[in-house]
């Protein structure tokens, strides 16, 4: 098992987090640390990857927006939402190539959800993690000597509509939502701990 340094960053604004992520994923990439996963909620903002940039999707005029370098098109972030930036050198078996790192991330998603007799599925059109029809996780990572930035979201109860009307990653507003909108009660204190004991399935824990 590879330790994982967990820290909890609490609110803060994405540019922020993006700084802090640089610098880990700089640090790590010469092993000065180990892998680190911050834990954290933004204030509200869309952030805009290279594929939305590119076809020139942008969400609702009153939503506060930032380009982003990671994969993917909107991603919505705010109240009610926990967000996991894994700085991870993925350098272990099975991890050779972005798709098999998303498979994972999905998989450690749909077990935390099945612990909490959650059922939940992946889904061909886009990455991420569904329930029914709705998306409620959303992935996007960026690699640097295969060490990752940006990551992945849970949406858990998020402000009612406001996720809803960005056609996130590509899909159909309406599409992603959240637990509690699907009447799904979970807090995010059990997520949190749930994603953390999950992380045994890619030979990861928590260094306490």
């Amino acid at each position: 098992m590879r330790g994982v340094i967990v820290k909890d960053i609490g609110v803060i604004s994405h540019e922020e987090a993006d700084e802090l992520m640089r610098d880990l994923q700089a640090k790590r990439i010469t092993d000065s640390i180990d892998d680190t996963l911050l834990i954290c909620e933004h204030t509200e903002i869309v952030t805009i990857g290279p594929r939305a940039k590119n076809d020139g999707i942008k969400p609702p005029a009153d939503y506060n927006t930032r380009y982003v370098d990671r994969g993917g098109g909107l991603t919505w972030h705010g109240p009610g939402q926990v967000v996991f930036y894994p700085v991870f050198k993925w350098d272990m078996d099975n991890e050779s190539n972005v798709k098999a790192i998303i498979n994972m991330i999905e998989e450690i998603v749909i077990r935390t959800f099945k612990d909490m007799d959650i059922e939940a599925r992946r889904d061909e059109r886009m990455q991420g993690v569904w329930i029914g029809e709705h998306k409620v996780c959303s992935i996007g990572l960026s690699f640097l000597r295969w060490t990752s930035r940006h990551g992945f979201t849970i949406n858990y109860d998020t402000p009612p509509g406001r996720v809803e009307m960005v056609s996130g990653c590509g899909l159909g507003s309406q599409t992603t939502t959240s637990l509690s909108a699907l009447g799904i009660k979970v807090s995010k204190d059990n997520l949190v701990k749930g994603i953390i004991h999950n992380l045994n399935f890619i030979s990861r824990q928590h260094l306490d």
